[in-house]
C-alpha cells in the first residue's frame, strides 16, 4: 500500500512539473492552437447594397504625421460620381473622419517628403495630393495620356535614395482573350525624387511594360518552356478561358483564366549575401500576385535603372543561368502585401491563407468564391530576411464562412504595431470578392512575433 502511495504521489508530483515547464512566458500552454493576433476590428466602410452593386474595394492605410492615420478605400459599381474615400483618425484608429471623397479606383495612400498622395486611376493615371496631414486634398489631376488603361491595387511603396519608388500595372492592347486578362497586365515601375511635385507627370520616371503574354516565350501558342512542377495547374488554352465546372446542384460557375502576374509589390535586397543583391544599388525587385491555378508561388520581375536615367523591366536569373519568373511564396495566389522593417532588417508579408486548394472545384460548397485557389476569408502574416524562405508569423484574422472575406489588405507601422486595413465581408456580401466592409485592425508588438 505503501509502495502505491510513493508513486501516486510521485506521478503527481510529475505532472505538476510538467505542466508548470511546458507553460510558455506568456502563460499559454505549448501547442495550443493558433489563435488570431487581430480578431477584432472597427469598421471604417459598409455598403449598403451588401456587395452586390457597390462592393468595397481597395483598401489602403499608412501612419501619417504625429499621431494620425490616413485610409481609404472606394464602393466599387456604377453610378458613383465620387467613389473613392479618404479618411484620417488621431486616436489610433478607433474612430474616423471623412476627409474627401474624389472620382478614383485602385487608389493607395503614400508620403512622399512633406507632403502625402492619393495615387489610382479612372482608366488613365491620377493624383491627388495634401500638404496638410491628410485634411484636405487637392483635385485630382493626369498623369498618363487620357486613352491609356491602368490597373493595380494599393501595393506597397519602396523609397531609398531620395526617391519614391511604386508600381502601376498598364493594361496592355488584348488579343482577343475571353474572360480575365492579365496576360495583357503590365507592371510599370514608377519613380520620383521625393521632394519634388508629383502632381506633375514630367517628375515622374516610367519603365517599360512587360506582360507576362510577353515574357515567356510560346505563352501564345500554350506551349511552355518547362515542366516538373505544376505550373500552370489546369489547362491553358488562351486567349480561352478554362470552365472547371458548371452550375448545378446549387453551385457556381467555376473557371481558370489564362495565366498572368498581378498586383505589384517593389522592393530593394538590401543583405550583401543574397544571390541577387547588387552593389551598385540600380537593381529593385517586383513582386506579383501569380495567376496559375494553384498556389505556392508569386511572379518576380526585375527593375534596373540604367546610367541614362532609365528603367528597364526585365526577368531574374539564379546561379545556374535559368531565369526565375517563379518564386516560392505562401501566399502568390492572391493580392499580397510586402511592407520592410528596418529595426527586424526583415521583409513581412500579409496574405491570403489557402488551405484546400487541391478540392476538386465541382465539391467546393456553393457560397466559395471561383476556383480552389481563390480562397479569401483567413489573412495571416509572415516574415522574410530574403523574399525566398518565409517564417510564418501569425493568423491575423479570419472569418467562418468562405464568404465573409478577409483579403486584399494593406498595412504599415505605427510605432511598435502594423496596423491593417482589410476588405472584408458580413453574412449579408454577396460574396468573399463582392464584399461590404472595411475593416481596420491592430497587430500589436508584431517584432516580437519573430524567432
Amino acid at each position: 500500500m505503501k509502495k502505491w502511495i510513493v508513486l501516486i504521489c510521485f506521478s503527481a508530483c510529475f505532472c505538476a512539473f510538467a505542466e508548470t515547464e511546458n507553460k510558455s512566458p506568456a502563460g499559454s500552454e505549448v501547442g495550443s492552437p493558433i489563435r488570431p493576433l487581430a480578431q477584432d476590428y472597427v469598421e471604417l466602410a459598409h455598403s449598403p447594397t451588401g456587395g452586390a452593386y457597390h462592393p468595397v474595394y481597395t483598401p489602403s492605410v499608412i501612419k501619417g504625421l504625429g499621431k494620425r492615420l490616413i485610409a481609404a478605400y472606394e464602393f466599387g459599381g456604377s453610378g458613383l460620381i465620387n467613389n473613392a474615400h479618404i479618411l484620417t483618425s488621431d486616436d489610433g484608429g478607433k474612430t474616423w473622419q471623412e476627409r474627401g471623397t474624389m472620382a478614383m479606383t485602385h487608389g493607395r495612400l503614400f508620403r512622399a517628403g512633406k507632403s502625402f498622395y492619393y495615387l489610382g486611376h479612372r482608366g488613365a493615371l491620377r493624383i491627388s495630393r495634401s500638404d496638410d496631414n491628410g485634411q484636405t486634398w487637392s483635385e485630382p489631376v493626369l498623369l498618363s495620356p487620357k486613352d491609356e488603361s491602368w490597373h493595380q491595387s494599393a501595393c506597397n511603396v519602396w523609397r531609398d535614395k531620395g526617391n519614391v519608388y511604386l508600381v502601376m500595372e498598364r493594361q496592355m492592347p488584348k488579343k482577343k482573350i475571353w474572360g480575365w486578362d492579365v496576360a495583357s497586365t503590365s507592371p510599370v515601375v514608377m519613380r520620383a525624387k521625393e521632394d519634388s511635385d508629383l502632381t506633375k507627370r514630367e517628375n515622374w520616371t516610367f519603365s517599360n511594360p512587360l506582360c507576362m503574354r510577353d515574357a515567356i516565350e510560346g505563352y501564345e501558342e500554350n506551349n511552355f518552356p518547362w515542366d516538373y512542377f505544376g505550373v500552370p495547374f489546369f489547362e491553358h488554352k488562351y486567349p480561352d478561358v478554362t470552365r472547371l465546372c458548371t452550375p448545378k446542384n446549387g453551385t457556381r460557375h467555376r473557371n481558370a483564366f489564362p495565366m498572368g502576374y498581378l498586383e505589384s509589390n517593389i522592393v530593394r535586397i538590401l543583405d550583401k549575401n543574397h544571390y541577387w543583391y547588387d552593389p551598385s544599388g540600380n537593381t529593385l525587385h517586383i513582386l506579383m500576385r501569380a495567376n496559375t491555378g494553384g498556389t505556392g508561388y508569386a511572379c518576380l520581375l526585375k527593375a534596373t535603372e540604367n546610367e541614362d536615367g532609365t528603367i528597364t523591366l526585365g526577368l531574374e536569373s539564379v546561379p545556374s543561368g535559368k531565369k526565375c519568373l517563379f518564386i516560392p511564396n505562401p501566399v502568390g495566389q492572391m493580392r499580397f502585401h510586402v511592407l520592410y522593417d528596418k529595426k527586424t532588417k526583415l521583409y513581412w508579408l500579409l496574405g491570403s491563407q489557402a488551405t484546400d486548394s487541391m478540392s476538386r472545384p465541382e465539391t467546393l460548397p456553393a457560397e466559395r468564391y471561383d476556383a480552389p485557389n481563390n480562397e479569401r476569408h483567413r489573412m495571416v502574416l509572415y516574415f522574410s530576411k530574403n523574399l525566398v524562405d518565409w517564417c510564418f508569423a501569425g493568423l491575423v484574422c479570419k472569418s467562418e464562412s468562405p464568404k465573409e472575406a478577409r483579403h486584399y489588405a494593406a498595412m504599415d507601422i505605427d510605432g511598435d504595431d502594423l496596423i491593417i486595413l482589410s476588405r472584408s465581408g458580413d453574412k449579408n456580401a454577396k460574396d468573399a470578392h463582392e464584399g461590404n466592409m472595411a475593416t481596420f485592425h491592430r497587430v500589436k508588438n508584431f517584432r516580437d512575433l519573430v524567432y
